[in-house]
């Protein structure tokens, strides 16, 4: 029998239901989560799913100016999730002083194949590394990867709604 477990982080409800253990804690839940927003589908569309099959074009078309293209969404999560990685790794990560605007990098050639490959490497490591996490670890990252997993699902919502709206979605 499935027991639905809540638990409450950064005022965010999270529901669990699982069977094999009814008692889930903060790691397993990030570790879902992580998942969720990489290759698992399950209340909306992971960035795996959501980037497969595009083209250099689809990837830089834009609407206008001011809206971002599938390719600079994919450019400033690679950003922001690689410097995060970085940090929870001990790396040393230099002060991010720039505008944010310059994460949006738009892909020429090579660059959109690349871009894919590393978000999947980046989100995989993230997984990894936060199912292997110490306590510590978790007690002083739950905050950041919360929001970084909320942060990537907001901008895979975009790219599903840019696919959507120019039909390149099934």
């Amino acid at each position: 029998m499935k027991r639905i477990i809540t638990i409450t982080i950064l005022g965010l409800i999270f529901l669990s239901c699982s069977e094999k253990n009814n008692e889930p804690n903060v790691k397993s839940l990030l570790v879902e989560q992580l998942k969720n927003t990489h290759t698992n589908q399950e209340w909306f569309v992971p960035t795996k799913k959501a980037i497969e099959g595009l083209t250099l074009e689809q990837s830089n078309w834009k609407d206008s100016t001011e809206n971002h293209s599938i390719g600079e969404l994919v450019s400033h999560l690679i950003f922001w999730n690689e410097m995060n990685l970085n940090a929870f790794k001990g790396e040393e990560v230099a002060e991010f002083k720039d505008d944010n605007k310059e994460t949006f990098k738009k892909n020429n050639g090579q660059d959109w194949k690349n871009a894919t490959k590393k978000l999947d490497s980046i989100q995989t490591e993230w997984e990894r590394l936060t199912e292997n996490a110490t306590e510590k670890q978790i007690a002083e990252w739950n905050t950041e990867i919360a929001n970084m997993t909320a942060h990537t699902a907001y901008h895979t919502g975009q790219i599903i709604y840019i696919r959507k709206y120019k039909g390149w979605w099934k």
